[in-house]
């Protein structure tokens, strides 16, 4: 049996990627332009180019305390090759961690297509799924963070979209959410980067099920970086916890 796909067709001297010659690509269109095109089966025009750009620069880095930054720079202090170190990183990236774009975009989606205007103004539709979730004591991915109380990145990114012409209802609807939470719950939760990007990829037509898949290409970047500074300028084996562990076990027999 043929295996069939439509990614790349490689021969003899030649390789055409979802129908563009590879040689005629490199140098001439950006690589953040060719994983769209990979992603969604054509070339970006002026607006959508810069905004997946801007997606993914956002999500390089947070710094030595999320859990892949932890699990690759540990790995490398074993002296691994950088691939491994990396890779180790890339599997602690989970619905925990970076998994808040798929698990938003999937939520922004749904309820998008649920929403009628004709018959309810969106800020009360969000104060309804707002209600209905503490009912259910169910997170609405997306908001909130243990650091930022006002996530830059997610203000730059609103921006940009708003000045390419890329919100839509999803963004909208995120913003009302916004609002919702913070009266309901009687805090400030802002919307964070995860969820920023949950709704701009949705006002860009990108599948949900892609949401880790922005999060995974921008932090490869950053993975690569924090792993190259550990086998680089620190020892092998090094003590990277600094947090004192408490047996409670069993005692000694």
């Amino acid at each position: 049996m043929a295996w069939t796909t439509k990614i790349t067709k490689v021969e003899p001297n030649h390789l055409v990627t979802r129908g563009y010659s590879q040689e005629n690509l490199i140098g001439d269109i950006p690589f953040s332009h060719v994983i769209y095109l990979l992603l969604k089966g054509e070339l970006p025009d002026t607006a959508h180019g810069k905004m997946i750009d801007a997606i993914l620069t956002s999500c390089i880095d947070h710094g030595v305390t999320p859990p892949s930054c932890i699990a690759a720079r540990t790995v490398a202090s074993g002296g691994v090759p950088l691939p491994s170190a990396v890779a180790a990183g890339i599997l602690a990236i989970g619905d925990a961690h970076g998994g808040a774009i798929e698990k938003g975009a999937q939520y922004f989606q749904e309820k998008v297509k649920q929403f009628n205007p004709t018959q309810q103004a969106l800020d009360d539709y969000a104060t309804e799924l707002v209600t209905k979730s503490m009912k259910t004591h169910t997170r609405i991915l997306g908001f909130g963070h243990r650091v930022h109380t006002n996530d830059p990145r997610t203000q730059k990114l609103f921006f940009l979209a708003d000045k390419l012409g890329i919100s839509g209802k999803h963004i909208e609807l995120a913003k009302a959410l916004e609002k919702a939470l913070a009266t309901a719950q009687e805090r400030k939760l802002p919307i964070n980067v995860d969820g920023a990007i949950a709704a701009i990829i949705s006002d860009m037509g990108f599948d949900w099920r892609l949401g880790k898949a922005f999060f995974l290409l921008g932090r490869t970047a950053g993975l690569t970086a924090q792993v190259y500074e550990e086998q680089t300028t620190q020892k092998p084996m090094r003590k990277i916890f600094t947090t004192d562990v408490i047996y409670n076990g069993e005692p000694e027999h």
